[in-house]
């Protein structure tokens, strides 16, 4: 069973589940990954967020649940999970545009999202260059934060952390204590545990003091992809990535952070590399 067939899985446990809690873990868990990187895919390959998915796909059902006239408006908001009527109108607006009243009504727009599945589509249109980095563990120090186990609401927590980085001296400070590899500047996604953490390190050996976080990162495999540009086409690489050469190269996630490695501080026109941690393969 490979693992676009697991991913597939993943989304029937979700049709199972759109009355009941979904417990992200639970998906994962389906396709053989961690919650980090199966919303990074789900994300990728979807073109949308697993949240914004499963709500949609619940909405597509109370709309068909609420022109049945037996059916109450609280019963269905509870069905799928709001025990607020607020919070369930709010989310049905999101979705379809119109209140969840207007449905009962008869006559109104509504909207509709099957259920998604997933197929290797070849593109090959443009060569990756790669390379497998095999490392044993090593250490990072740096600053870190927490991250959300729902991956967009990270989508300001990062950058925040970069802005800061930059303006209160971390950068220079961190620069001044690299000496192992990867050599550059860092951003670590270390969300191969229950407790997710970003840092912005470096790799060292060197005593770091108070106002620096260490980390270890694990013995593991990593594809390793060369870029250059802005921070855009770096989530375009990460997406290529994922749709492209992912599905088609006899690997799949490992258990290991992502790493982006910034190989000069220009933003505007960086050199990077973008570390995906990597295993063969299970059958």
């Amino acid at each position: 069973m490979d693992w676009i067939e697991r991913l597939n899985n993943s989304i029937h446990y979700m049709e199972e589940h759109l009355d009941k809690d979904i417990d992200y873990e639970q998906i994962a868990k389906i396709a053989c990954c961690s919650a980090y990187h199966y919303q990074r895919m789900f994300t990728y390959m979807a073109e949308t967020t697993l949240s914004e998915y499963i709500r949609r796909r619940r909405m597509t059902l109370a709309a068909v649940d609420l022109q049945d006239e037996n059916q109450k408006i609280i019963d269905v908001a509870l069905r799928y999970g709001y025990s607020s009527p607020t919070a369930f109108n709010r989310a049905f607006q999101s979705v379809h545009g119109i209140a969840p009243s207007l449905v009962k009504k008869g006559g109104v727009p509504l909207k509709s999202y099957p259920p998604i599945s997933f197929h290797i589509t070849i593109k090959g249109a443009a060569e990756m260059n790669y390379r497998i980095e095999k490392k044993e563990s090593f250490r990072i120090i740096g600053v870190g934060e927490p991250l959300h186990k729902e991956l967009e609401k990270n989508f300001e927590i990062v950058p925040m952390m970069w802005q800061r980085a930059a303006t209160d001296g971390t950068i220079p400070k961190l620069a001044s204590l690299m000496d192992g590899e990867p050599m550059g500047l860092l951003g670590v996604s270390a969300c191969n545990t229950e407790h997710w953490k970003y840092y912005i390190a470096v790799a060292s050996t060197k005593p770091a003091d108070d106002t620096l976080e260490e980390y270890v990162i694990p013995a593991s495999s990593w594809a390793v992809f060369p870029g250059e540009g802005t921070n855009q086409s770096i989530q375009e690489l990460e997406k290529r990535i994922v749709t492209e050469w992912l599905p088609t190269s006899g690997y799949e996630y490992g258990n290991a952070p992502d790493i982006e490695v910034y190989l000069n501080p220009d933003p505007q026109n960086a050199k990077y590399e973008v570390w995906i941690p990597v295993c063969s393969q299970r059958s």
